[in-house]
Parts: structure tokens; C-alpha cells; sequence
């Protein structure tokens, strides 16, 4: 707890400069679901590292097996290739029902629990990968590939654009929205009672009605963030990629919730694009010449 009111006092100790300053993040895209309306974009069709967005993925995959969601899975540590700078509260040897493996890999975003989901699925690790990009194929995501569940290689890939049709897809499984839009949990481990939290710290925050959340970070990827939510009277699927610092990440999705209410101009986002008017999610699909594309000159 002590940990999450300080990230919310340093957080409003920044709210000036969320309010002024440009976005950070690298690769922006902002869509207003339903009509497909781009409502913000920058960089939005370069294929990029994603990190632990990957768990969106490896979520839907799992579920799509239709598995017995009580039977126990074991932890067990990363592939060598993927081990180090892994991170994890899990014990390996540890053995958790898979809906508590499922919460964990995608609330805290835990390694070794989306690599435990992925070695138990029906024909293992290659039927798993198998199954990935299928799905990817399905969801005509077509600039992403996926070698591994947990994101730590810099090899899972994907666009901003292709990831907008990724959280489309997620939002369609009520145990992703339920489980990214949980603040914490406590969770027995092997008889321990352990608190989990949810790695977007804006989950729960009043003024943030979120439907579907998710984070990454590696070196390769920076400070990725994913949100589908509720925003001045319409659904919007927000996608973040590639900012530096901490707080970034969190920073920019303020900035643009404060555009999407009407607070404030996109001068204000500081985006170097090329601005047309009825511009739509379906322009991003293939990639254009054009880098960057802006549905709406202001907020409405």
C-alpha cells in the first residue's frame, strides 16, 4: 500500500506538467472504438520491441484452449534465452489453479506465471506458438511477431497499429477486462499469503474509468502501456509505446485523456504530423506513406 500512495502523491506532484508539456512515448495511437475514428497518431505503423504487452496474447491463446481453469500448474523459470533481467514473486517448483497463473501473468504481469500458462498449454510450448500466430493471422495483425509468451525478447514485435486490434480482441474475454482492471489481490502461494498489484497504477485512480489495461518494460521496448477506457462520453483504445522515463508512460496517458475531454488542444501533445480530417483505424491497417495520421485538428 505504502508503495501505491507514493506513486499517486509523486504522480500529482506532476499533473502541471502532464497538462504542458508533449507526449513522450515514441509510438502513439489513439482510436475511438466502434467508429474506428483516429483520434491521435504518431509512428503508429513502425514495428517495435512490445515487452509484456505480449501477455495480451499469450491470455487469449490459454483461454481460446478452453481449459480447466482449477487444475493446478506448476512455475517454472524462463527459457535460458529469455532468463535474464527476468523478474518474478513466484517460487519456481511453486503449484498455483490456472486462473491464479492467468491473474498473476496479466495483473502483475509475472514472467514465470505466462511461461507456466504457455508450457501447460494442450501440446506445449510449440503447440502454444503455433497457436500465436494463428491468432495473430486471424486478427490480421500483420506487422507483429511472437517467439516466446512473456515478452522479455526483443523479438516479439509488433505495431501500434496492429496492437489496437490486439486489445480489440481482448476486450472480448470478460477474465482479461475483469483481471487488467484489478487493483490487487492477495494470492496464496504454497501456504503464503502474498500482495499483488496491478503494474498500471492509474487501475482504481478516481477520474479513470478503464475497461482493459495493460504494461510492458525492457530496454529494448522503454515504458509501453495499453488501455481500453471511458472517455468523455465514448470508448477509446489508447496504445503507448517506447517512453523513457518511470512515470511516462502514465504522464502521456493524462495528457491525452485531458484532449480527449476538451481540456486542452493537440498543439499541446506537441505531435510532428501530417494532420487530415475523417482519417480511420482502417488507413492503418497496411502501412502508408504517410507516417502519421490525425483524425480530428481538436477535441470534441
Amino acid at each position: 500500500m505504502l508503495r501505491k500512495h507514493l506513486f499517486v502523491a509523486v504522480l500529482a506532484g506532476y499533473v502541471a506538467a502532464a497538462a504542458a508539456g508533449p507526449l513522450t512515448s515514441k509510438h502513439v495511437l489513439v482510436v475511438e472504438e466502434g467508429s474506428g475514428q483516429v483520434l491521435f497518431a504518431r509512428n503508429a505503423d513502425t514495428t517495435v520491441p512490445i515487452a509484456s504487452l505480449t501477455k495480451l496474447m499469450t491470455a487469449m491463446v490459454v483461454l481460446d484452449a478452453s481449459p480447466d481453469m482449477d487444475e493446478p500448474i506448476s512455475i517454472e523459470a524462463p527459457d535460458v534465452r529469455t532468463k535474464r533481467r527476468s523478474r518474478s514473486r513466484l517460487p519456481v517448483g511453486a503449484t498455483l489453479p490456472r486462473r491464479i497463473v492467468l491473474q498473476l501473468a496479466l495483473m502483475s504481469s509475472d514472467n514465470r506465471a505466462a511461461e507456466s500458462l504457455a508450457r501447460a498449454y494442450p501440446g506445449g510450448m510449440d503447440a502454444f506458438l503455433d497457436a500465436v500466430r494463428a491468432k495473430a493471422a486471424a486478427l490480421d495483425m500483420t506487422h507483429t511477431s511472437i517467439e516466446e509468451p512473456t515478452g522479455l525478447s526483443a523479438n516479439n514485435r509488433s505495431t501500434a497499429a496492429d496492437l489496437v486490434k490486439m486489445v480489440e480482441a481482448a476486450a472480448q474475454y470478460p477474465d482479461i477486462a475483469r483481471i487488467t482492471t484489478d487493483s490487487g489481490d492477495v494470492v496464496d502461494v504454497d501456504g503464503r499469503a502474498v500482495q499483488y498489484h496491478n503494474t498500471n497504477r492509474l487501475v482504481g485512480q478516481q477520474g479513470w474509468d478503464i475497461l482493459l489495461s495493460k504494461t510492458g518494460t525492457t530496454t529494448p521496448a522503454g515504458r509501453c502501456l495499453l488501455m481500453r477506457l471511458q472517455s468523455a462520453g465514448r470508448t477509446v483504445i489508447m496504445v503507448l509505446l517506447n517512453a523513457k522515463a518511470g512515470s511516462a508512460r502514465f504522464l502521456d496517458a493524462m495528457k491525452i485523456r485531458r484532449f480527449l475531454s476538451g481540456e486542452t488542444s493537440v498543439a499541446a501533445l506537441d505531435a510532428p504530423i501530417r494532420r487530415t480530417r475523417g482519417a480511420s483505424y482502417a488507413r492503418l491497417r497496411k502501412p502508408s506513406r504517410s507516417r502519421l495520421i490525425l483524425a480530428k485538428a481538436d477535441a470534441s
